[in-house]
C-alpha cells in the first residue's frame, strides 16, 4: 500500500502524514511503538525467573496470548513482518521488538540453567522453540480453529517443558 492510499484510508492529506511520521516506515515505527511496546512490557514482567521455569513460561505464554487476543491485527502484522524477506525494510521495525523479547526469553533459560543443568548452552534454541510453539497456537486461535483457555495454555507449556527436562 502506498503513502497516498494510507493517507486516504485514514482521512488525511499525504503531506499531513509526512509531517507527523516522515515516511511510511515512520508510521510503521509509531504503530509498533504503540502496540508492540505493550507486548514488550508484558513479556518483560512475565519473564522474571524465580526458580520455577514452568510458572515463568506460563506467564510469558499468557502475555503473548492475551496480547494477540486483544490486538489481533497488530500481532498478525508483527508475525507477517518477522517472516518477510531480509530485503524488506519494514521487517527491521518488527525485528527490533521481536529481538527484545527473544533476549528476555533467552535470559529466562540462562537463569533456569542454574537449576536445570541440561539447559546449559541451549538457551537460544529453547527460546526460539518455545515462542514458536506459542505462536503456532496463537495463529490457530486467530484463525478460529482453537480457543486458548487457561488449561490449554498450561498444556502448551507442559508439552514444551516435558521435552526440555529430559
Amino acid at each position: 500500500m502506498g503513502v497516498q492510499e494510507i493517507a486516504a484510508s485514514i482521512g488525511v492529506a499525504k503531506p499531513t502524514l509526512y509531517h507527523f511520521f516522515g515516511s511510511k516506515n515512520g508510521l510503521l515505527k509509531e504503530l509498533f511503538r504503540e502496540y508492540a511496546s505493550q507486548l514488550d512490557e508484558e513479556v518483560s514482567r512475565g519473564s522474571l525467573y524465580q526458580g520455577d521455569l514452568p510458572k515463568t513460561l506460563d506467564r510469558i505464554a499468557a502475555a503473548y496470548i492475551d496480547f494477540a487476543t486483544r490486538e489481533p491485527l497488530a500481532y498478525r502484522l508483527e508475525l507477517a513482518l518477522y517472516f518477510a524477506g531480509h530485503e524488506n525494510l519494514a521487517r527491521l521495525v518488527a525485528l527490533e521488538h521481536y529481538n527484545r523479547r527473544q533476549s528476555l526469553l533467552e535470559a529466562v533459560f540462562l537463569a533456569a540453567a542454574k537449576d536445570h543443568g541440561n539447559l546449559r548452552g541451549r538457551h537460544r534454541r529453547y527460546a526460539f522453540s518455545f515462542i514458536g510453539a506459542v505462536n503456532s497456537y496463537i495463529v490457530l486461535q486467530l484463525d478460529g480453529e482453537v480457543v486458548i483457555t487457561e488449561r490449554l495454555r498450561h498444556d502448551i507449556v507442559h508439552q514444551f517443558s516435558h521435552g526440555i527436562y529430559s
